[in-house]
């Protein structure tokens, strides 16, 4: 009995098993014989799923101040200390050493220093221009004084002035201008007004005899004299203020000795900031050289031959290739329409002339006059209070002309790459719309689009030229070096603005693009 009794203690004690009659009679008991249900009586058996064990938990504790200490002051960690400095600053020695080469080596864009002529735009005009038939011709130096603060606002720099002088006037005449052009003071006026409002004056004696080459005997083979009333004349002007003279290189004063005698003139006049200048303008294929260059500041060339025909679109798209490939003269240049070409063409040739190198002369429009504009604007037909659709697009085709012509002076005025960047050609490869390829192949081949490229430093400026009359797409692998991303600047039509990308551009007829490409996802 005890030994029994004992065994059950035992069994109850164990924590792996249990009564097998403790409780109930279901899983993992079997009853025994005699006392069921008591404890003493039952049997035990191991359990058939045993209890996972605990897992033994590590605990980390920070080190203390002593025991790092200990640690950082080892002799290995202070090597490595060591080795980390002086490593950084070698690699930062090492970067500044090369940011500065760099900074050095690479090439930098110097300034240009411009003059005065350099950086103007010349607007060439008559002021018999601005009169109406029935004026007298004073009107027309009148009206030019009023437009002068207007054609300051459209970026003009310098003034022209035409038909001042008659072509067969005597040298002792010079000072005396055409009687229907007004008098003397108003002339004079018109001169200190455009210099107070910053607007130079160069006066025109193209053709006119100047060193009496023609005497009143008609012996044209005998030059007379007649240098001191020129000069005395010359002095004149110069005290009015004028800003230069313009002559032309067939006439007999555009001679070294001439010349010399006029710059002589010039020192008495000429200041650091007001430089006194001569200005050629070229007639004839070839200009007649100098042997002193130095005697003419401004050359002013035509893009278009002089004639008095219409050229067609291809003579003038051949006329265009030729000034882009021409080389680049000690002379600063000046570039004037000159030829006739189709009026579809003038916006075109206006952009031409603004961003080629050199100084654009531009010829008196009446879509810039300012009377011109004022009279469109007032004018409708009787008993109707809305202009008619004629009107209307004069008042368009003019409201175009003036922004066109501001957009491309100011931005000449402030952009480097314009006013004395480098000029590259760019031969160029595009693709005509399916309309053209139903013409006819004795027809001939439209004119290519002509572009070229003026930079300066990291700015680079495209301008595309569509001479032709259909219109053309870009191929895709044109010029792959330049950007694939622009921004429009101007067109002939002022109707493109905002981003673009050359893969896309497709160029209409007569139409002309001037792009400020940047790199792609530069612009925002």
């Amino acid at each position: 009995m005890e030994q029994t009794h004992t065994q059950a203690e035992e069994t109850v004690s164990k924590p792996g098993r249990m009564p097998l009659n403790a409780g109930d009679t279901g899983y993992g008991s079997v009853a025994g014989p005699g006392l069921v249900g008591s404890v003493g009586d039952s049997e035990s058996a191991p359990l058939l799923i045993p209890e996972e064990e605990p897992e033994p938990v590590q605990k980390w504790q920070p080190m203390s101040k002593e025991e790092l200490e200990a640690v950082a002051g080892g002799p290995g960690w202070r090597k490595v200390r060591c080795y980390l400095v002086v490593l950084f600053w070698l690699a930062w020695v090492a970067m500044l050493a090369t940011s500065i080469a760099i900074i050095v080596m690479s090439p930098r864009p110097v300034p240009t220093q411009l003059r005065w002529w350099q950086r103007s735009l010349f607007y060439q005009l008559q002021p018999d221009l601005l009169t109406d038939e029935q004026a007298e011709g004073s009107e027309g130096i009148n009206a030019l004084c009023e437009q002068i603060p207007y054609l300051r606002s459209l970026g003009i720099g310098a003034l022209i002035l035409e038909g001042l002088f008659d072509k067969g006037a005597s040298p002792l005449n010079v000072t005396v201008a055409g009687v229907r052009l007004g008098t003397l003071p108003q002339i004079e006026h018109l001169i200190t007004e455009s210099n107070k409002a910053g607007l130079k004056v160069v006066l025109d004696f193209c053709e006119v005899d100047l060193v009496g080459t023609q005497d009143v005997a008609g012996n044209a083979d005998k030059p007379s004299n007649m240098s001191a009333p020129v000069h005395q004349g010359l002095r004149f002007w110069l005290q009015q203020g004028v800003a230069g003279f313009t002559i032309c290189d067939t006439d007999a004063a555009y001679s070294e000795k001439t010349l010399l005698e006029w710059r002589a003139v010039f020192t008495e006049f000429n200041t650091q900031e007001e430089e006194r200048i001569v200005v050629v303008k070229q007639t004839r294929d070839v200009l007649p050289p100098l042997n002193n260059a130095t005697l003419v500041d401004v050359v002013m060339r035509s893009i278009l031959p002089r004639s008095n025909l219409l050229m067609s679109t291809n003579d003038v798209a051949d006329a265009i290739e030729k000034d882009l490939q021409r080389k680049e003269e000690d002379t600063w240049p000046s570039w004037t329409v000159g030829g006739k070409a189709s009026p579809d063409l003038k916006k075109l040739l206006l952009v031409l002339m603004m961003t080629l190198p050199g100084s654009p002369a531009v010829q008196y429009d009446e879509d810039l006059d300012q009377r011109q504009n004022v009279s469109v604007r007032v004018v409708s037909p009787p008993g109707e209070n809305t202009p008619s659709d004629s009107h209307t697009d004069k008042e368009k085709k003019k409201r175009i002309a003036v922004a066109l012509f501001s957009s491309l002076s100011h931005s000449r005025a402030r952009e480097e790459a314009l006013l004395y960047g480098s000029f590259t050609f760019l031969p160029f490869n595009s693709t005509t719309n399916a309309s053209s390829s139903n013409s006819s192949s004795t027809s001939p081949s439209p004119p290519p689009i002509l572009a070229f490229q003026r930079s300066w430093g990291c700015v680079h400026f495209l301008v595309l030229l569509n001479v032709g009359s259909e219109p053309h797409a870009l191929d895709p692998a044109w010029a792959p070096r330049l950007p694939k991303a622009g921004v429009f600047i101007a067109s002939t039509e002022m109707d493109r603005l905002g981003p673009t990308a050359l893969d896309s551009l497709e160029l209409q007829p007569h139409e002309a693009i001037v792009i400020k490409l940047f790199e792609s996802g530069s612009y925002s």
